[in-house]
């Protein structure tokens, strides 16, 4: 009966700590802002750390 949070997706049912670590890979998964990239003459265009939800999976448990 202690497992059953596991394997939901509802933001309730979820540890807090899981979901910390998906806010912070939500956070760092955003494209430069505009004003980066106008700021450094178009250097910085891209983030590396770019990750769509459905494409690349963060290997949580």
């Amino acid at each position: 009966m202690g497992n059953y949070r596991r394997g939901t997706s509802q933001g309730s049912a979820k540890y807090t700590s899981k979901k910390n670590r998906l806010l912070k890979a939500t956070r760092r998964a955003k494209s430069v802002p505009t004003w980066v990239i106008v700021k450094t003459n178009r250097q910085v265009r891209s983030n590396p750390k770019q990750r769509n939800w459905r494409r690349r999976k963060l290997g949580l448990k």
